[in-house]
């Protein structure tokens, strides 16, 4: 990590209570929060929307996570893309979709609920707009609350992505790297491992 992890008896009062309210909420302080923790009233703020997105969101889950892995590799996020692949998988995304996604390759979906909100999705990302068609065929399964609720987590998903890229976190070295193009913090042309 390119900051070094703020020892707990150096932080401040507003900083121990941010770490005492992650570690409540998500078991530990990891990843990304070692680096919010430097600004801790943004801390405050992100770990409540990434909260949201993540456990009270009108999205099923599955979905939640289907966001996650899809900003992750937006941003080439191979910290969150290594802790949430699994999850996608647990949830109900087939593993193959999530494969396709990690080789960006267009995943095909069983389930067309699945397959509107990839499309709707890739479509902001990619294209940073919606066609009218993906658009209406997205709220005709998850309506304007669901609509909201997607942007808002692509929005933290990318924001997180920006923050673990930026500050070069952990990048898990027990794990293989999860995308054929990224090698550590670098895009690399030779797909072939070495």
């Amino acid at each position: 990590m390119r900051l070094p992890v703020i020892k707990p008896d150096a932080m401040t009062e507003r900083q121990q209570e941010m770490r005492a309210r992650i570690a409540g909420r998500r078991g530990a302080v990891r990843g990304p929060f070692q680096v919010w923790l430097y600004s801790p009233d943004l801390c405050d703020r992100v770990e409540a929307l990434g909260a949201f997105v993540r456990f009270e969101s009108s999205l099923p889950l599955r979905l939640r996570e289907l966001s996650l892995l899809m900003a992750a590799r937006h941003w080439d996020a191979q910290y969150s893309w290594n802790a949430h692949a699994g999850k996608a998988v647990e949830a109900g995304i087939p593993l193959a979709a999530v494969e396709a996604i990690a080789a960006r390759r267009t995943p095909e979906f069983d389930d067309p609920e699945d397959e509107a909100f990839f499309q709707f999705c890739r479509e902001l990302l990619d294209e940073h707009f919606v066609t009218d068609e993906t658009f209406e065929r997205a709220r005709s399964y998850f309506g304007p609350q669901g609509l909201v609720d997607a942007v808002g987590s692509l929005g933290n998903f990318s924001m997180l992505g920006m923050c673990l890229n930026a500050f070069q976190v952990d990048l898990q070295p027990d794990r293989e790297p999860p995308f054929p193009d990224v090698r550590g913090y670098r895009r690399v042309t030779d797909t072939s491992g070495s």
